[in-house]
């Protein structure tokens, strides 16, 4: 398999965290999607990162599908549920950390991209208000848990701890670790594993 990304991008640290904890092998090839010269469209028509080349040379697209397949190539470190209402709860712990990143990357891209004149403070406010919201329903959820999901370390985990330790590096106004102490307890727990260690964003 090989993995075309940025060592940048959230959605990429995810699908790294998920192989890296399944043990499974794979080339990791750097792409800018912002760069004249990409060539990110052959593999992706939405232009976006990651891609995962398969040895088929099949492509998938979206890490909410990457993830959901490469968990289930080894029983090495399962992260989602086998069905149910636990597998879909993970699921929506995941969902809510990608929301989170979407609305804060149409912030930042709003900001790198577009002529002062032209930004809309109200459209950056709404998504940061649902960056806040977000933040504070993970909060809740988490509550004094270990785990966000379930009493094991999960894609949620995996999925949220990749949302945080984005935002601390693209947003660090953004004081969340003094709003959620627990939020901060949790990121700090996972930024001991191996996988995040690996796969710092930068």
């Amino acid at each position: 398999m090989k993995l075309i990304g940025s060592l940048a991008s959230p959605y990429v640290r995810k699908v790294r965290v998920v192989l890296a904890e399944k043990k499974l092998d794979y080339q990791f090839e750097l792409e800018d999607v912002w760069a004249k010269d990409t060539t990110i469209d052959k593999l992706n028509p939405l232009g976006k990162v990651p891609s995962l080349v398969m040895e088929d040379g099949d492509v998938l697209i979206d890490s909410r599908v990457m993830v959901e397949y490469l968990d289930t190539l080894t029983p090495v470190c399962k992260l989602l549920p086998p069905n149910g209402r636990d597998r879909a709860d993970v699921k929506c712990w995941e969902a809510l950390a990608d929301g989170i990143l979407d609305a804060a990357i149409t912030v930042r891209l709003e900001r790198l991209h577009r002529p002062p004149e032209q930004q809309s403070e109200a459209w950056m406010a709404r998504q940061m208000r649902k960056v806040q919201l977000g933040l504070a329903s993970l909060s809740e959820k988490l509550g004094e848990s270990p785990y966000c999901a379930g009493i094991h370390y999960s894609l949620a985990d995996v999925a949220v701890g990749c949302t945080l330790a984005w935002l601390s590096f693209r947003f660090p106004e953004i004081t969340w670790r003094d709003d959620h102490p627990n939020l901060a307890r949790l990121l700090d727990k996972l930024s001991e594993r191996q996988s995040f260690k690996d796969t710092v964003p930068r």
